[in-house]
């Protein structure tokens, strides 16, 4: 049986601090969302607890009568404690090196087995399609793992938000970029 997960970075924040709400932009971009995901039937939506995450799906969850699972799996993956000048090119090492972690931050490896084991008890579930709510460097681990071409410049074309359609049938999966900023 086929699996449909809609993969949603979230819309524009004032910070990258967890309780960063969206901006006015954001708060806009999130009723685009509702307007396109609207239409595929959505049946479940998991989503970081992360303010600007719950803020993007939230006009989606109120027309569709949904609830919001939370997820800290789905947490953006840190890259350090410290504010790094050349913070790009240390992220930029992450996707090359998935051991690599900085102080007070997390190895690629150890932010993608966290995504993709919510990715797994999403899958495990009989709803179906579901929206999974994420961020940046956490939603580009995930889809490496099921595709290895994404990687840091695959990264930086991401918008906020962003929309992937993944289809799981049996060991394929088709990845689909679905958002047009």
């Amino acid at each position: 049986m086929a699996k449909t997960l809609f993969l949603v970075r979230h819309g524009k924040a004032q910070g990258q601090e967890p309780e960063a709400a969206l901006t006015r932009d954001g708060l806009a971009q999130a009723l685009k969302l509702a307007d396109l995901l609207e239409k595929v039937q959505v049946h479940q939506i998991v989503s970081s607890p992360f303010t600007r995450a719950l803020q993007s799906i939230e006009p989606l969850a109120k027309r569709l009568g949904l609830g919001v699972k939370t997820d800290e799996r789905l947490i953006e993956a840190n890259l350090s404690s410290i504010n790094y000048p050349d913070w790009l090119d240390r992220l930029r090492t992450t996707f090359s090196d998935f051991e690599l972690a900085f102080e007070g931050g997390e190895s690629s490896r150890t932010a993608s087995e966290r995504g993709i084991a919510a990715i797994r008890d999403v899958l495990l579930t009989s709803e179906n399609p579901t929206v999974v709510v994420t961020h940046g460097r956490l939603m580009t681990l995930i889809l490496k793992h099921f595709d290895l071409k994404y990687g840091f410049d695959e990264w930086k074309t991401l918008t906020a938000p962003d929309v992937f359609e993944l289809t799981l049938v049996d060991s394929e999966t088709t990845i689909r970029r679905i958002w047009n900023s």
